[in-house]
């Protein structure tokens, strides 16, 4: 069913059938769902605000963030923002989205209070009632007054604001309509062939694009299920997975290679999932890992290609029989996906340039930034960012991100090619190569890696290994082993500053 707003996603599922769950608690069905939004719009209206209003979202991982994401959406416009920040950043952060309120949960003693007085920017409370199913509350606030446009949103309202992740400068402010968001989980279940069978066990955070459209917004658009843990534990993964009985879970990279580290002790529970089939994005899944996965859980791994300005998934590998291809992030998926040069110009299958897209779900342009908006639209194009190619099936290859390619003297490094070289090696459990400053060449090769469990190497051996397949200028001068790699909040790995970080 085509739907374009978050309010007619919500009236797809079944009465009675499970929209929203919780390892520990019952669950909320689409009826309960239905009837929390609803009360939601009339409680916002009832404070003075509705469409259009920005509401900052800070709650912990779990079904009320996810309810509050969904029924704050079909009335204003949801900022969602990490917890974990820091009062000054919660202070950037809600002055930059200009937020009508703020909303917390009861009794959470989040930096986000202190910030929002500050500001002089009002606090709504959530108070979780789960007895009444996962994700159910009430919202209470000193806030009152008429909201200049009530009633639900509509489909070119703006439904999500996000930041991008600013690595180098100030980052860039997202907005997502009802509309792009809608397109966009539409897309992932017509990727996945999702039904109103299927659950999703989420352990992304929903702060986040990832956690936010592919794991609750396109379940539900599907009619199906979603189950939020409280985030990512690998410990507790394996007793979620016995427990819940989903049907698929979705996940970046490094949480994909937490899980496979503790396979081989939860043997059991890996016999009895039933798993149709495990989804990757956010960040490139090395082959090694793909095939590891597949192997472990018995079913295909789906490797997506996704970023917020695209509302989330813009490629992706197709599910069987048609092929996967690993190290690749697959066929168009919902945007189209084109390759580009410097100068604006399409270029042919197999030509290298930079991987652009246009369609239902990409943002319109950033927020009060003219600068950034000329540098990333072309002709209608979107610039990704992302150097690739096209293959004559029409699968994408990632050869990296333009900003995070090495210039080693002029020669380009990409650093997922050195990746996969690297991850080859039999002691190696996960790599990170990296741009280093060197004083004559601009810009060395270097690489932190992570060994497996009871595996043991030296710097000497692994560049000895990368250099018999890459070429000499390609071999990282420096190998760093470490017993973990930085990460940053959505559990990706930060190439950007990442010789800062370690002293080099």
């Amino acid at each position: 069913m085509a739907f374009t707003t978050v309010s007619e996603l919500l009236r797809i599922g079944k009465d009675g059938d499970m929209a929203l769950g919780h390892p520990e608690t019952p669950h909320l069905t689409f009826a309960g769902l239905r009837k929390l939004a609803a009360k939601t719009i009339a409680d916002l209206n009832a404070m003075g605000i509705g469409r259009d209003d920005r509401v900052a979202i800070v709650l912990p991982n779990g079904p009320e963030m996810a309810a509050a994401f969904l029924c704050v959406a079909g009335a204003a416009t949801t900022a969602p923002l990490n917890p974990a920040y820091r009062q000054e950043e919660f202070e950037f952060y809600i002055a930059d989205l200009k937020a009508k309120a703020v909303l917390v949960q009861k009794g959470d003693e989040t930096p986000a209070r202190a910030a929002a007085a500050k500001l002089g920017v009002p606090l709504i409370e959530l108070t979780p009632t789960r007895d009444a199913g996962a994700g159910s509350y009430t919202l209470s606030s000193l806030l009152k007054g008429t909201a200049a446009q009530p009633g639900p949103a509509q489909a070119d309202d703006i439904a999500l604001i996000l930041h991008t992740s600013g690595t180098t400068s100030r980052p860039k402010i997202v907005p997502l309509a009802q509309a792009n968001i809608c397109a966009s989980a539409r897309h992932i279940g017509k990727t996945l062939a999702l039904t109103p069978g299927d659950k999703c066990l989420n352990i992304m955070p929903l702060f986040h694009i990832h956690g936010l459209i592919a794991a609750v917004l396109s379940s539900l658009g599907a009619g199906g299920g979603t189950v939020c843990t409280p985030g990512f534990n690998a410990l507790k993964f394996f007793g979620w997975l016995d427990e819940v009985k989903p049907s698929w879970y979705t996940a970046v990279p490094t949480m994909h290679q937490a899980i496979l580290a503790r396979a081989d002790r939860n043997k059991e529970s890996l016999a009895r999932a039933s798993l149709r089939f495990i989804r990757s994005s956010s960040a490139s899944l090395p082959p090694q890992v793909m095939l590891e996965l597949e192997a472990a859980f018995g079913c295909p791994v789906i490797e997506s290609y996704g970023m917020t300005e695209a509302a989330h998934q813009m490629a992706s590998n197709p599910l069987p029989p048609a092929a996967r291809k690993p190290g690749s992030v697959g066929i168009a998926a919902g945007p189209e996906v084109a390759i580009m040069d410097e100068e604006g110009n399409l270029l042919p299958k197999g030509a290298l340039g930079e991987i652009v897209i246009r369609g239902p779900s990409v943002t319109k342009g950033y927020e009060a930034n003219p600068d950034a908006n000329l540098k990333a639209f072309a002709g209608g194009w979107f610039r990704t960012g992302d150097q690739g190619t096209l293959d004559d099936e029409g699968y994408v290859r990632i050869t990296g991100r333009l900003k995070e390619l090495i210039n080693r003297g002029g020669e380009k490094v990409s650093p997922l090619e050195v990746d996969e070289v690297i991850m080859d090696h039999p002691a190696v459990a996960q790599v990170v190569t990296f741009a280093m400053p060197h004083d004559k060449l601009g810009e060395d090769v270097a690489a932190a890696i992570v060994l497996r469990e009871g595996q043991a190497t030296t710097e000497r051996e692994i560049r000895d290994f990368a250099a018999k397949r890459l070429a000499d200028f390609k071999v990282p001068r420096r190998v760093v082993i470490l017993a973990e790699i930085p990460k940053g909040a959505t559990g990706k790995l930060q190439r950007i500053g990442l010789a800062d970080k370690l002293g080099l």
